[in-house]
């Protein structure tokens, strides 16, 4: 039995025909070319669609998705229904195999070309917890965070696929609030694990998306580690938010998963009290359940639930665009953290160490608060697929290097 295909793959594989993510490969110093994962292979799409004249081979011939994403759900559900014919239909075995790619030979890059990035802050757990930790004797929630998905807008040219080494930040910090602030690297650099979302088809300015519209607009599913310089953050977010704290680096893994393979996953999350305003009621659930894993340098230290976030995606995409924002293809919005209530289930490191206070052991006696140069951070996540099995998203690694040089002053010149 191989999970409803007649690929030699593991029966327990999280790349079925039941998931079929899309990314952009390459191999050698060829050109990138759109590909699915389907097993431990990648099925060259563009050349596998040129053969056989299907409409959306063109799109699927550029060096990114943004083409084949723009042209709508219509054909998104078209190609699915006939990738899924190729690769189950024992008929066509002789025409895809010339076009199937083993993973390890080829080389994975950024799936989509980023147009706009906006970050969320949906979780009640994370939310909280920092709360406690920013503003110890206020309330942990501030008091729009019931009313509202509370997000700030990122940097799109600064969102990098998995494998991206991640340089430490240089920033303006006040380690002690009796002296005055410093300029230099980042001493608390942290990881966010996140689910993020990729929009195919655009909206008109001014043209607020219906919360029903969801998923006529959003094409798939990445994992995201947001990386965060805590410190920075810290002195700078008040009283806009954050900027350079967050803007150095995103990474996304390279496998986008259609939200038509979630059908299984779908849970209606939270009881949401108060009543969120009517733009913002959901008229089905999207709420997702996803099982996240973050392992730092080799070792597990949390599992965090993605169905217990508190504002979904679907209400998160229709409040970004309630003021009349448009949408583009390539639009990439991230879910905030995903933590649960245990410690075991944080999507942060300074929840994991409590901001430094609890410092994480490893088995080698290493300890660690936050982020050191060297470090490597993994976030995997999957979800329930429709033969009962598991979905795989791919994973989201980074390893951390030394800051870079200070810049030079125009008196050093």
């Amino acid at each position: 039995m191989f999970r409803n295909t007649w690929l030699p793959i593991a029966a327990d594989s999280p790349y079925s025909v039941h998931n079929l993510p899309y990314g952009v490969f390459s191999v050698g110093d060829g050109p990138r070319r759109v590909g699915v994962r389907i097993g431990d292979h990648v099925l060259d799409l563009a050349a596998l669609a040129a053969a056989d004249a299907l409409d959306a081979a063109e799109a699927l011939s550029t060096k990114h998705l943004n083409a084949f994403m723009a042209l709508g759900p219509a054909v998104w559900r078209s190609t699915r229904a006939w990738l899924t014919g190729k690769l189950t239909d024992p008929v066509h075995r002789d025409q895809v195999l010339p076009h199937l790619l083993p993973l390890a030979g080829v080389r994975l890059h950024l799936p989509f070309e980023v147009a706009d990035y906006v970050d969320f802050y949906a979780s009640e757990h994370h939310a909280a917890n920092l709360g406690k930790l920013f503003r110890p004797g206020s309330d942990p929630l501030t008091p729009n965070w019931k009313h509202l998905p509370i997000g700030y807008h990122g940097r799109a040219g600064t969102v990098v696929v998995s494998g991206t080494p991640i340089t430490r930040p240089r920033g303006q910090r006040r380690p002690n609030a009796e002296t005055p602030p410093v300029y230099g690297p980042s001493a608390r650099l942290d990881i966010e694990a996140e689910i993020g979302f990729v929009v195919g088809v655009p909206t008109e300015p001014g043209a607020p998306m219906p919360i029903s519209q969801f998923a006529e607009h959003v094409f798939g599913v990445v994992v995201v580690n947001d990386w965060s310089a805590r410190d920075i953050q810290a002195w700078e977010y008040v009283p806009l938010g954050p900027f350079l704290g967050k803007s150095f680096a995103a990474t996304v893994s390279a496998w986008v998963v259609p939200l038509e393979a979630l059908a299984a996953a779908r849970v209606s999350g939270p009881v949401q009290d108060p009543e969120p305003l009517p733009y913002l009621r959901v008229d089905e659930p999207w709420g997702l359940d996803l099982r996240l894993e973050v392992e730092w340098n080799g070792v597990v230290v949390s599992r965090p639930p993605f169905g217990q976030m508190y504002w979904s995606a679907a209400q998160q995409l229709a409040h970004l665009t309630a003021n009349g924002a448009s949408l583009r293809t390539g639009d990439f919005f991230a879910s905030g953290t995903v933590p649960g209530p245990g410690r075991d289930q944080v999507g942060s490191f300074i929840e994991l160490s409590w901001n430094g206070t609890e410092p994480v052991t490893f088995a080698d006696g290493s300890a660690r608060t936050f982020l050191a140069d060297g470090d490597r951070v993994t976030i995997r996540a999957t979800a329930p697929a429709a033969d009962g099995g598991r979905i795989g998203f791919g994973e989201v690694t980074g390893i951390i290097q030394p800051a870079g040089p200070e810049a030079v002053t125009s008196q050093g010149l």
